[in-house]
């Protein structure tokens, strides 16, 4: 009995270590070290276009951009946003698809999903999402996170990160995007493997239009992208 107990005893120290420290560790590794790849790009496969750029080689309308599209009480939350999730939860029930994209994910939990897990929408997928998203919380400022979802996030097919998304579309640096350009970038986030930002079609022409006023306006809903946190 006591080497039975000896054994269930080990195999907690090793599901504590697996479910727990690992995560942690590598969180905080990403704190200071940009991932070289993301499991997403390892299970689509193929061709990838992925060039890690600091946040001072990306224009900052972008973030705003991007901010205004996916996540507007970024800089308020930690981590989750409930008005959003119930906003999306409504949407979904309405069969409003389009608008369910766009909706309920933050960009923090956004980030978790892309650096460290798989894509997929079962409950053990959205727990460790869960988990990863607020340790990312406690352990990066929210200038980090930004700066490591605007590089690791998918652009269009094979496309991953600001700088690769910047020179696919717009045969341009990410640092020189235009207004115009940022927004429509932001504008195909939700499904970037059926929209294109650089030959859009009506709806991402519109929302085009609409991120860009917006991000113009952005004000103190991006306060935290303007003064991070050290």
């Amino acid at each position: 009995m006591s080497k039975l107990r000896v054994r269930i005893a080990k195999a907690l120290v090793w599901i504590f270590a697996g479910v727990v420290l690992v995560p942690i560790a590598l969180v905080l590794l990403y704190r200071f070290v940009s991932p070289p790849i993301t499991p997403l790009m390892l299970i689509r496969g193929g061709n990838v276009a992925y060039q890690w750029v600091p946040m001072t080689r990306i224009a900052p309308v972008l973030a705003r951009s991007v901010l205004t599209a996916e996540d507007e009480n970024f800089c308020q939350h930690h981590g989750f946003d409930k008005a959003a999730l119930q906003k999306a939860l409504d949407q979904y029930l309405d069969e409003d698809e389009e608008a369910t994209l766009r909706g309920g994910s933050t960009i923090s939990q956004q980030t978790a999903k892309n650096v460290f897990l798989w894509p997929d929408r079962t409950w053990i997928r959205k727990g460790l999402e869960t988990g990863f998203t607020l340790y990312i919380e406690a352990m990066w400022p929210k200038q980090r996170i930004m700066e490591v979802y605007l590089n690791v996030v998918e652009w269009a097919p094979g496309v991953y990160g600001a700088e690769a998304a910047a020179r696919h579309h717009f045969k341009k640096s990410a640092a020189a995007l235009s207004a115009h350009e940022a927004a429509a970038l932001a504008a195909v986030l939700p499904n970037p493997r059926k929209w294109n930002a650089s030959n859009p079609g009506p709806y991402v022409q519109g929302r085009t239009t609409t991120l860009q006023g917006r991000a113009a306006r952005v004000g103190a809903l991006a306060n935290c992208l303007q003064n991070p946190k050290p």
